[in-house]
């Protein structure tokens, strides 16, 4: 295999591999600080971490405030002293070796008021900014701020085109690079447009060439692009490493740090994940983000895919196809169906999916009493971890409402993710990840065919990298 060499990043020259960040609690300061020390970059991921207590122990993170904008304000201040922690943890175990970045959702509810108080909080601990899940555009104006890179998450040219042209233009110099992030192949959120197949995978090396040759008209020439989704053994990318046409290369790995000594994730994680088959990983819609994510495929993702089987449209008035009468909530309030549904409706009922809720889709979805308790409540207690979510209607701006419906068939994606990323006392660990929200890349199925992993084997982040350093 080609060897690969270092690439300059924020003034250091650093292994052009990158640790990528990973949402509530998973791509942590340890594991961050580990990457840093192995000659890397390591990702720190803002999304709500962790912070401690005098005695070392996690903080819960529970919310007190009546409305949904308190609550949003509680989980700021979380946040912040989260990444603040987490930032000072990575910093002492890198050692000063490597470069630590940390990692934002642009999306993420209070996503500029988070990142500006670690950065007020952690002076000099973090050495650059990562920011994907919609388009960042203010991601310039807060590096310019604290003098610090920053490397734009996008899934096209067309989209760094966007954001050059409108704000990234403005600070060239900053630019560290760009995540090229494969929408079909990536874990967690993945940035798929309209007009891309979710099931037909583009090859990702005319993506990324039409990307530099997009950087290239604005003389980003020698600024790296970060292949980001997909990446496994680099004898499989040899073709792209000191290849002219595309420049300089670097490697973002989010899943297989995964399993490693450092990853906090939970122990029945790191089983589930040796033992994936091809396939196992589902591309889905049902992220009350609305972006297409990528999860391991469980009961968890089953649930939604059949509550949103379980639908029917309905109208408020009688007519145009809608001539069967049907009572909705408690208080049977009429709607009308289609009377081709009502044969359907009934076998649901009898199956005991007996509660009928709306959607902003004027459709009607079918579930147990239970899972609508637990939908209405879940959506009654939202804490604003979205700047835009599909499924309570909360929005961060004023009215604090989309003024569209609450969505029942998508969920509350920071309590799957607390919970899954911190299992309750006494809880099997077995079934909580299986029915909770267990983001990974499409490639995770390897870690039960990779020889590395032979007999359950689990490496520490220093072995991990050394490992891909050669290639296999």
């Amino acid at each position: 295999m080609k060897s690969i060499d270092t690439l300059r990043f924020g003034g250091q020259d650093v292994l052009p591999l990158i640790e990528g960040g990973k949402g509530v609690s998973v791509s942590t300061g340890v594991s961050a600080g580990h990457w840093a020390a192995a000659g890397g970059i390591g990702t720190i991921s803002a999304v709500n971490a962790d912070s401690y207590d005098q005695d070392g122990k996690p903080i819960p993170q529970i919310y007190h405030g009546r409305t949904r904008r308190e609550r949003q304000q509680e989980l700021i201040r979380y946040a912040i002293d989260g990444g603040i922690a987490q930032a000072k943890i990575a910093h002492d175990i890198s050692g000063g070796k490597g470069r630590i970045n940390v990692n934002i959702l642009w999306e993420m509810g209070g996503a500029e008021e988070v990142i500006t108080g670690i950065l007020e909080g952690a002076p000099s601990l973090v050495h650059g900014l990562t920011c994907g899940a919609g388009m960042p555009y203010r991601l310039s104006d807060i590096a310019v701020r604290f003098g610090i890179p920053y490397y734009p998450i996008i899934s096209s040219g067309r989209a760094f085109n966007a954001l050059w042209r409108r704000a990234y233009s403005k600070a060239p110099e900053l630019l560290g690079g760009v995540v090229y992030e494969d929408p079909w192949r990536a874990g967690g959120h993945n940035g798929l447009s309209n007009t891309e197949n979710p099931l037909s995978p583009e090859d990702p090396y005319p993506r990324v060439l039409e990307l530099r040759r997009v950087m290239r008209n604005y003389g980003l020439d020698e600024t790296p692009i970060i292949m980001a989704g997909g990446v496994w053994h680099l004898e499989e990318w040899q073709d792209w490493i000191g290849n002219p046409e595309l420049g300089p290369i670097a490697f973002q790995f989010g899943t297989r740090p995964l399993l490693t000594q450092e990853s906090p994730i939970p122990d029945a994680w790191k089983r589930r994940l040796l033992t994936l088959k091809k396939g196992d990983v589902y591309l889905n819609r049902f992220s009350p983000t609305g972006f297409y994510s990528s999860a391991v495929k469980n009961s968890f993702l089953n649930d939604l895919r059949e509550r949103s089987e379980r639908q029917v449209p309905y109208s408020q008035e009688s007519g145009d196809g809608y001539e069967a009468s049907y009572g909705v909530g408690a208080r049977k309030r009429e709607v009308f169906v289609p009377a081709a549904d009502r044969p359907r409706i009934a076998e649901w009922e009898a199956a005991g999916f007996t509660e009928a809720l709306r959607t902003p889709d004027d459709t009607l979805v079918f579930v147990t009493p239970e899972s609508s308790r637990e939908i209405l409540a879940d959506q009654t207690a939202c804490m604003g971890c979205l700047s835009q979510c599909r499924f309570s209607n909360w929005m961060q701006k004023e009215p604090y409402t989309t003024g569209q419906k609450a969505d029942p068939r998508s969920f509350c994606i920071q309590k799957t993710l607390q919970t899954i990323s911190h299992i309750p006392p006494g809880a099997d660990e077995d079934v909580v990840m299986d029915h909770n929200l267990m983001f990974g890349g499409t490639n995770a199925w390897r870690f039960g065919t990779d020889p590395f992993y032979a007999n359950g084997f689990v490496p520490t982040v220093g072995q991990l990298v050394e490992r891909i350093l050669t290639g296999r």
